[in-house]
């Protein structure tokens, strides 16, 4: 039988630069030029000559470029504070400074509303901070089964990658939760079903913390034996997390939970938590301050999960209406609302992705309006805020190009924008959480 040639597919050949770096963007990377091209490139700070390899160059106005090596170094650029922040992709801005981390955050948000929104919004009336360590009460591990080794490695996800990086310890994570991590990776090795293991998530509940085993089987009883033993020796809560929910593994076991605006607001593993508890708090008090209802205000506070900003609204307002899209944290908001003695609380469950005009609730009417949905943003419920055209309305953002796009139908709809502030609620990272108060003019 004949056999023909088959020339191997040439490796792209990537080029090598020395670049100077301009300025930021609104995550923190460095941004520099090449015949006119912008090149962004993680880990360069403004004033620095470094030497970069084009990694994607396919695009007319900007490409991505890896750091090699920094030629001139700003006076500024700052030691990182953990051992794996070359490889680990949790955090990206370690090496600059807190104000300028902050700057840039406070640039790329106003450069975001210039662009999508067509609007200058000014300065913000507050740049929140808090801890820059220490301060994440929620993680998630996770664990690959090593072949070759034949462990079950820990840790987190490589930067831009799915590998995994092993790590002894993070510094931006509470210290008990910290603390738990190399204990956890022996745990894991000594499971006999540790090739099913999926990750392992932590919770810093008010009440304990709170330890969430995500497995890809059913574990034996052995297993189960050891993660209880694990639990009981380390003071944790331990659940496993199931296609029905998580369930607790320990007989006894409280349901944990968190204070805010003197009430108790409780959860189970898995459910969505604002990560920085001190960001949280001054979140929940602007907001109150901001919205300023009475007691014949009625509020709609869209993506409200458990309750987090409803049961603060619902002591002060006449009347709050809280909607969520999953059901378990529907349940959840209205047994916190009658722990709490809310009765002013209503909660249903709805996906504000969907078309949701004919619900009872959609039809009724609204003076003030609280809306904090996830990056995606909230476009599908902007038409029918609208025509609901509250007096007030407060947006609660972790995504600011999906806040530009939402605003910008609320100026066309003549709102205007009354003041806005930053909240840090994820320092040595280039993400950025911020508050907007519009009023309708």
């Amino acid at each position: 039988m004949a056999q023909f040639f088959k020339p191997q597919p040439k490796t792209p050949t990537r080029i090598t630069l020395e670049v100077q770096v301009d300025s930021l963007d609104l995550h923190g990377v460095g941004v520099g030029r090449h015949q006119g091209k912008a090149l962004f490139i993680d880990g360069a700070m403004p004033g620095e000559r470094v030497k970069v390899r084009l990694e994607d160059d396919k695009k007319k106005q900007h490409a991505q470029a890896q750091l090699l090596s920094v030629l001139t170094p700003s006076n500024e650029r700052q030691a990182p504070i953990c051992p794996h922040y070359a490889d680990c992709g949790g955090c990206s801005t370690q090496h600059l400074p807190a104000q300028m981390q902050i700057s840039c955050k406070v640039a790329g948000v106003q450069q975001l509303f210039r662009r999508l929104a067509a609007t200058e919004i000014g300065e913000p009336e507050a740049c929140v901070t808090g801890p820059a360590q220490g301060y994440r009460r929620v993680c998630r591990l996770a664990i690959k089964y090593d072949k070759k080794a034949r462990l079950a490695r820990l840790g987190f996800r490589r930067r831009q990658s799915h590998e995994l990086v092993e790590v002894a310890g993070c510094p931006v994570l509470e210290p008990a939760l910290s603390a738990l991590i190399t204990p956890l990776r022996v745990l894991c090795n000594q499971l006999t079903s540790f090739r099913d293991l999926g990750h392992v998530e932590l919770c810093a509940a008010d009440n304990g913390t709170v330890l969430l085993v995500r497995h890809n089987g059913q574990p034996p009883a052995g297993d189960l034996e050891r993660l209880c033993e694990f639990a009981t020796q380390h003071r944790l809560q331990a659940y496993l997390q199931t296609d029905a929910g998580p369930v607790a593994l320990q007989d006894g076991a409280l349901t944990p939970g968190y204070r805010i605006d003197e009430q108790w607001i409780r959860f189970l593993p898995g459910d969505f938590l604002q990560v920085n508890r001190t960001i949280n708090e001054q979140m929940v008090a602007t907001v109150l301050q901001w919205l300023a209802p009475k007691a014949d205000d009625k509020v709609l506070d869209l993506f409200c999960g458990l309750g987090n900003f409803t049961l603060p609204l619902g002591r002060r307002a006449g009347e709050v209406v809280g909607i969520e899209g999953v059901r378990e944290m529907v349940l959840r908001a209205r047994q916190n609302a009658a722990d709490n003695g809310v009765e002013r609380a209503r909660f249903f469950q709805c996906n504000l992705d969907e078309p949701f005009h004919d619900m009872p609730w959609a039809r009724e009417p609204f003076s003030l309006v609280l809306l904090d949905p996830a990056r995606p943003g909230a476009a599908g419920v902007m038409p029918h805020l609208m025509r609901l055209a509250p007096k007030r309305l407060v947006y609660v953002s972790c995504n600011p190009v999906t806040a530009a796009r939402d605003c910008k139908l609320l100026f066309s709809a003549g709102y205007q924008l009354v003041r806005w502030s930053l909240f840090d609620m994820f320092p040595q990272t280039g993400h950025v959480e911020t508050i907007l108060l519009f009023e309708k003019v």
